[in-house]
């Protein structure tokens, strides 16, 4: 404690004494730095992939299609192909920390057009999953309020709540990331906890009369395209490097932990559904009392899941604020999402923009994304695809760069890089054969975005293409007295360098 205790009282003393010369800062210093701990990140990544609201959709469609033991191997298979992805993104994040996650990561190993590629597919992932988990909150909100006794419906009501629930989200937002991550994993937790015992305390027969929107693929790919959508937002972490206590450790193991986790979840849901655990919370969410279940059980369900539905808006938003945030500071796209709010350091007009985007898409397409959710969900799968297998083809450039590969490290990025091409080509292919045209046109929309991003930069705003990349560094605060100063030379490193003050004093006589 005493150690703690000096050590707090030298960076005070560092950061309020006085420097030769201009202070160096991060490019990155609007963020509130080094406030969030692991648990902050845990329920970060949590609530942008709300595990609850995987695994009841995962026991829907085992139990519809019946796909048996293999429908759960391709669950599992899947469940350990995200963690390989999750190592690959490991090798950025014990080394830097950058708001801008897999977009910043995949500078450091492939470049610019590879990077804004990468950019374009996250914001249309995110916005994607955004509006995909918004859509579904809003009826299963009318729902639970409905089951309350209050019976609320109609195209006023929807409109209405969607309204609500983005404002409500856009205020938690900016209110700050420690102000929603602990409340969202404690909810989280505990509708987690209710579908679990409900799973393992009925057993019913495994047939269902849920009607299913369409889809091309067949089961068990369509399982593994539905575990990978599940999971989607495992990495988030990443986007709060800047901001987490020790960032190279907290958010490394988070990004690890988080699909294990989640994995463990998604078998277990598959899991029961095949033994016939599933159905009553699959029946009780989707057909209410009219399934045989209780209605306390229905309304405990559908506020489970409402609340999962709810915080995964929320960790989307968080997510892909820091992302709009990352690309306004490098002046990528407009440099007002740069705004920080002077209180909370947070990038309100980034957050403010993306929950605006998010519910236009909610007003615009939701029906389709309820009833006729295949192109929809195929096209955020190509996005997601695309830079889970950019980053780990940009590690694998990354290390061999710094000359620290291993067998390993070889092995795990070479093949998630070589799975994901593959995965992509599937999933274009099998959409062409079908006559899905989003598919290919999607696909070929995001290849073609990074060149067409950085014609348009180099033309309209060239400097920006030198600042792609940004990540959190050292600062002239971070110093500890008598270290040095902090100087930035001409081609733009820092460096630390002797104070001249310090080298000047005599030091002291022995026994003086």
């Amino acid at each position: 404690m005493a150690v703690t205790a000096a050590l707090r009282a030298a960076l005070a003393r560092a950061q309020s004494a006085d420097q030769d010369g201009e202070p160096v800062y991060s490019p990155l210093r609007g963020l509130g730095r080094r406030r969030l701990t692991p648990i902050d990140l845990l329920g970060q990544s949590l609530s942008t992939i709300a595990p609850a609201t995987g695994m009841v959709f995962i026991a829907l469609w085992m139990i519809t299609y019946s796909p048996g033991y293999a429908g759960l191997a391709a669950i599992a298979a899947t469940t350990s192909a995200v963690f390989l992805v999750a190592l690959c993104i490991t090798h950025f994040t014990r080394r830097l920390a950058a708001a801008g996650s897999l977009y910043s990561f995949v500078f450091q190993g492939t470049g610019t057009r590879s990077a804004l590629l990468v950019g374009a597919a996250l914001v249309v992932g995110y916005l994607g999953i955004s509006i995909s988990v918004l859509a579904q909150a809003v009826p299963s909100l009318l729902d639970t309020i409905s089951l309350i006794g209050t019976n609320v419906g109609g195209p006023l009501s929807t409109l209405v709540v969607t309204v609500l629930i983005a404002l409500t989200v856009a205020w938690i937002a900016v209110r700050g990331v420690r102000f929603a991550t602990r409340a969202i994993l404690v909810i989280e937790s505990c509708s987690l906890i209710l579908i679990i015992a409900v799973m393992l305390a009925t057993r019913t027969d495994t047939t269902s009369t849920v009607s299913l929107p369409n889809q091309s693929l067949s089961v068990v790919p369509f399982l593994a395209m539905l575990t990978v959508l599940s999971m989607a937002g495992f990495e988030s972490a990443a986007f709060f490097g800047p901001e987490a206590k020790r960032p190279l450790i907290t958010v490394t193991r988070t990004v690890l932990i988080s699909p294990i986790i989640c994995g463990l979840l998604f078998v277990f849901a598959a899991w029961a559904a095949m033994t016939g655990h599933g159905a009553t919370i699959v029946g009780a969410y989707f057909q209410g009392t009219a399934s045989g279940a209780s209605a306390g059980v229905v309304l405990a369900v559908k506020i489970g899941m409402t609340c999962s539905w709810l915080a995964c808006t929320l960790g989307c938003a968080q997510a892909g604020s820091r992302l709009l945030y990352s690309m306004g500071v490098e002046r990528v796209l407009p440099s007002s999402l740069a705004r920080m709010h002077r209180r909370f350091r947070t990038p309100y007009i980034a957050v403010l923009a993306f929950v605006s985007v998010s519910t236009v898409g909610v007003l615009l397409f939701s029906d389709a994304v309820r009833d006729d959710s295949g192109s929809f969900d195929g096209v955020v799968e190509i996005a997601l695809v695309c830079a889970y297998t950019l980053v780990a083809f940009a590690s694998w450039k990354f290390l061999n760069r710094i000359g620290e590969h291993t067998a390993v490290t070889r092995v795990c990025t070479l093949s998630v890089s070589v799975a994901g091409a593959g995965l992509l080509v599937y999933i274009i292919l099998d959409g062409a054969v079908h006559g899905i045209w989003a598919l290919p046109c999607a696909a070929g929309a995001l290849a073609a975005s990074g060149v067409i991003w950085s014609a348009i930069l180099r033309r309209v705003r060239p400097e920006s293409l030198t600042a792609v990349g940004a990540f959190d560094s050292l600062e002239t605060a971070d110093l500890l007295p008598g270290a040095g100063t902090l100087l930035i030379g001409d081609d733009g490193r820092r460096r630390l360098v002797p104070d001249r003050s310090a080298a000047d004093r005599d030091l002291p006589e022995w026994g003086e």
